[in-house]
């Protein structure tokens, strides 16, 4: 039988394990995202899909890596409330767009 104490050290080492895991990736990511804008080898509809999937790639990293959200059944509230925020957001910034276009369209 282990000791509280083990046990609290065995969970410490591994949440350092993946803040450290976490860390690292984000550093490659935002590495990579620019080093493809700084160094351009593909046409630039190209880079800008990369730029964006590397986002991507990034969120869902500081999502599981240090919000700590996965898709266990305990974590899916907050893996819900996550989703319904982002949408929210979403879609904040695309009426806001619509309104600035639709303003750009009657000054011209």
């Amino acid at each position: 039988m282990t000791s509280p104490q083990a046990h609290s050290r065995r969970e410490k080492r591994r949440e350092i394990r993946t803040y450290a895991i976490g860390y690292a990736l984000a550093l490659a990511l935002t590495g990579a995202a620019f080093a493809a804008v700084h160094w351009p080898r593909f046409p630039a509809r190209t880079t800008l899909a990369l730029v964006f999937g590397l986002a991507l790639v990034q969120m869902i990293v500081h999502i599981r890596c240090f919000l700590h959200v996965s898709l266990r059944r305990s974590s899916r509230d907050d893996l819900l409330l996550i989703l319904f925020s982002t949408l929210i957001i979403i879609l904040m910034v695309a009426g806001i767009i619509v309104i600035i276009a639709n303003l750009h369209g009657r000054m011209m």
